[in-house]
């Protein structure tokens, strides 16, 4: 195979660690200098706490700033303030503006320059490019189009790899498109995936026999025994993929065993848990006279699981919309390693991201939906379930109970003891304290086996939430 059909920027995808330490470093320093010249939150915060943005010179530096969150960001916008504090460029600089979901209260705003887009588009080409697109497939885009800018920087990346886009944004386009079209890749997600199978087999087309010959998922997190199960379905690759509007943009490449980060683009820390509930590491806390002191302890080693802290990083020249410093993205991952990979890349690898939201504490023990997840699609478990699960946690500080409610494909041809046993093990495996608590009966696992369409989140509108804390 040629060699530039490897790569979407060779260059920088295989620098040398120590060259791509240097070129991070020389971005920090500008994007710090940036912030202050551009950013009404920056410059207010940097001149009241008294930083000289001149000593602020490597990524380590970066660890010597506070955190922000999404609720900083919040406060800093309609309608909290009048202006949009963190808008770091002018209004002719600006190409677009895009809102987070806002599943949680007001969206986040974020404003995008045409620098912003040409790095969210190299962030997702790259991608592509290390999961093996060329531009001659056919992409269909089960991602949404809108205020989110996923499936529009994805599609405008496969419109710069030449790849032919099918801009769907729904997964529940005719079955006539795949046997017409004969497309090669589908951007979407795991249950997506698993639904657009069963739709195809309803419609005697097995999704072996189809022209699809990768299937990208992102939008969320999903546990290795889901993936192989798509894996075997559909007869393909499934690579990952996490994106944000934030900019987060990783992508998986075709060794399939880790997230690279475009460390030239996004600069990325793992924090310990503990910052979450220590207001001194949040900027929004910090008052005139405060003394930000972040001791060593804050910050994981690589294979340690933490929180992602992310920052922009911008090239001399370029202009930011929304420049993000330390942001706290409520995910949690940790560094695989910083080894040049077997594809070629240089740079570092992740593990498949969890939401902070969609985990929960039990006895002192995070359970994250993934976990759950991980449970059900055991494979024995997948010649009587369809995959389609919710669960609920109930309980107080001396006994909790969680209920997997799972969908049947015949309630009149189930082992249900094969199912619970097979999921209690996956569930407790890595986790001895809660196996004691399991076996001590101060926490329960009930199941709730129900036939097609009978789950609760059937009834609600949206994504749906599989992992609910009811205490």
């Amino acid at each position: 195979m040629n060699k530039k059909n490897l790569y979407y920027n060779e260059k920088i995808e295989t620098m040398d660690r120590g060259d791509l330490d240097s070129l991070i470093d020389e971005k920090v320093k500008y994007t710090i200098k940036y912030a202050y010249e551009n950013s009404k939150f920056y410059k207010k915060w940097f001149d009241k706490n008294n930083i000289e943005i001149n000593f602020i010179k490597t990524h380590e530096d970066l660890r010597e700033l506070p955190l922000i969150s999404g609720s900083t960001i919040k406060k800093n916008q309609p309608p909290s303030t009048n202006a949009f504090n963190f808008k770091s460029a002018d209004n002719k600089s600006i190409v677009s503006i895009h809102e987070t979901s806002g599943t949680t209260g007001t969206p986040k705003s974020f404003f995008l320059t045409n620098n912003d887009w040409d790095k969210y588009i190299e962030k997702y080409g790259r991608a592509f490019k290390s999961q093996g697109f060329k531009s001659n497939d056919y992409l269909i885009m089960c991602a949404s189009y809108g205020m989110n800018i996923g499936a529009e920087s994805m599609s405008l990346a496969a419109k710069k790899l030449n790849i032919t886009t099918i801009p769907e944004g729904k997964c529940t386009f005719p079955i006539r498109i795949l046997k017409n079209y004969k497309p090669t890749s589908i951007v979407g997600s795991i249950f997506k995936f698993l639904r657009l199978a069963n739709r195809m087999k309803e419609n005697k087309l097995e999704p072996k026999d189809s022209s699809i010959k990768r299937l990208v998922a992102g939008g969320e997190s999903f546990s290795d025994e889901s993936r192989k199960y798509i894996e075997e379905i559909w007869g393909v690759d499934v690579y990952n993929t996490y994106g944000s509007t934030e900019g987060t943009m990783c992508g998986e490449c075709s060794e399939k065993n880790g997230i690279h980060v475009p460390e030239d683009l996004i600069h990325l820390d793992i924090y310990n848990n503990n910052v979450e509930a220590d207001p001194n590491m949040r900027l929004e806390n910090l008052s005139e006279d405060s003394n930000f002191n972040c001791s060593e302890s804050c910050f994981l080693e690589d294979g340690e699981k933490g929180k992602i802290i992310l920052t922009t990083l911008l090239s001399k020249g370029d202009k930011a919309g929304t420049l993000l410093i330390n942001y706290d993205t409520d995910d949690s991952s940790s560094v695989i390693t910083r080894d040049k990979c077997d594809c070629g890349r240089t740079h570092m690898k992740i593990n498949n991201p969890t939401r902070d939201a969609e985990t929960v504490n039990i006895f002192d023990n995070e359970i994250n939906r993934v976990d759950i997840e991980a449970g059900v699609f055991q494979r024995e478990n997948m010649e009587y379930l369809t995959g389609e699960y919710e669960s609920f946690l109930y309980g107080d500080n001396t006994q909790n109970t969680l209920r997997i409610s799972v969908e049947c494909k015949n309630l009149s041809n189930l082992d249900q003891e094969i199912i619970e046993n097979n999921f209690i093990e996956s569930i407790l495996r890595k986790n001895d304290d809660l196996k004691e608590k399991y076996y001590n009966n101060e926490f329960e696992i009930i199941f709730n086996f129900l036939e097609k369409g009978k789950l609760e989140f059937y009834k609600v509108k949206g994504r749906p939430k599989r992992l609910i804390d009811r205490r």
